[in-house]
């Protein structure tokens, strides 16, 4: 072990007789590949090995070597060949997830035993299967962060004829022995509703940014989305949106960051809608450019489909911006939103629903702004990743 065999730091980590060993499993790596998940990892992870615990991450090599990540006090150990884990279209490929999941069989098969605990997200599964083959022989206890819980139904959507596969291997997944994390009320209640009969712990907080005051400064004409540009997260469905917004807010502008395989899609649609001069696509910037516009905004919009938590509403609110999210049957981020008080929740992502979505936040005008400061203040704790780091050690440390 790479640490004392006392852990001295405080908190909830105080009664604890060693560190911990643990294996945290995510088949992508922050800041190489961007995503809630990913950062989720990489935070915590930091966090962990601040703590005092002793932390391997596992992941699928998706660089070339020689260009390894490294995380301060933790093992940063790559699965495989160099592999993309998406296909052109955004969504996961296949063959990605099987490799990820035989590299992680054979890693835990030889090293099972130098872990208390392994820690994998839920998708893309084949590494819980793993973990779960794996476990007696390595005496360690599973976690797995259950992000979404889908319906056989969504399933079907996604994968078409292949959906019960999709759907079976996810039934399989939640037989494996385990701790189960879960983000949001809709997926705990999934988890119960697949039959899942283990622990489940809900975590609120995955939020690692500053606990500072957010922003008073008055506002721009401007909604700002920043998120990966792929079919689920509509972020398309913005010129419209625009186009339908700007007839009652002439001025109103937005700022689009991030990239993916829909954002030809998404110039080609501004350009058709009218907007291209109002919709500034500037793909990945600093972290420090999306704070700033994040704190200037009128808005953050986010008219995803599906969300597993919507760690960017938080985010929004933590710099003094309300968010615009969509309702529907996948989309959890919409328990991160009050109608009225921290944004606004639109019916759907048509033109009229979010475009007047957008116009009602800008007819609310500071009011909204600062009772999303309020609201913010009110959650801080609980929404942050510190609010979470407890109930996550207690759960690798709970009695069998």
């Amino acid at each position: 072990m790479r640490f004392s065999p006392t852990c001295t730091s405080g908190g909830p980590y105080a009664n604890l007789r060693r560190p911990v060993r643990i294996c945290l499993v995510y088949d992508r790596f922050f800041p190489l590949t961007l995503g809630g998940a990913e950062r989720w990892y990489r935070n915590l992870g930091e966090r962990l090995v601040a703590a005092g615990h002793d932390v391997t991450f596992l992941t699928l090599r998706h660089w070339d070597r020689g260009d390894d990540p490294a995380v301060p006090g933790a093992r940063v150990v790559s699965l495989g060949p160099r592999l993309d884990a998406h296909e052109g279209a955004g969504r996961r490929a296949i063959g990605p997830p099987l490799v990820f999941g035989a590299c992680v069989l054979a890693h835990l098969a030889r090293h099972g035993r130098d872990y208390d605990v392994v820690h994998t997200a839920s998708f893309p599964y084949f590494s819980v299967l793993a973990a779960g083959l794996a476990r007696r022989a390595g005496r360690y206890r599973v976690c797995v962060d259950w992000h979404e819980v889908w319906t056989r139904g969504y399933w079907r959507e996604y994968l078409g004829v292949l959906g019960p596969v999709g759907w079976t291997v996810q039934r399989l997944c939640l037989r494996v022995p385990q701790h189960a994390f879960c983000f949001s009320r809709l997926h705990e209640g999934r988890l119960r509703d697949e039959g899942f009969q283990g622990a489940v712990t809900r975590l609120e907080g995955e939020y690692a940014g500053p606990a500072g005051a957010p922003s008073d400064s008055p506002a721009d004409d401007v909604v700002v989305y920043a998120g990966r540009h792929i079919p689920e997260k509509r972020v398309t469905a913005l010129p419209a949106a625009l186009a339908r917004a700007r007839r009652d807010v002439p001025g109103l502008r937005a700022e689009v960051f991030g990239e993916g395989p829909v954002t030809a899609e998404l110039a080609r649609r501004a350009a058709a809608e009218g907007v291209g001069e109002a919709m500034a696509i500037r793909g990945f910037v600093s972290d420090a450019e999306v704070d700033a516009a994040l704190r200037r905004a009128l808005c953050m919009v986010l008219p995803s489909q599906r969300e597993g938590y919507g760690l960017v509403v938080v985010e929004a609110a933590a710099r003094g911006a309300p968010s615009v999210v969509v309702a529907g049957p996948e989309n959890a981020a919409v328990e991160l939103v009050q109608d009225g008080v921290n944004g606004v929740v639109a019916a759907s992502a048509s033109p009229e629903d979010l475009g007047g979505a957008l116009v009602r936040v800008h007819a609310a005008g500071e009011a909204l702004r600062a009772s999303t400061r309020d609201w913010y203040e009110r959650n801080a704790r609980r929404l942050s990743l510190e609010g979470s780091l407890d109930a996550v050690v207690a759960g690798y440390t709970a009695p069998r």
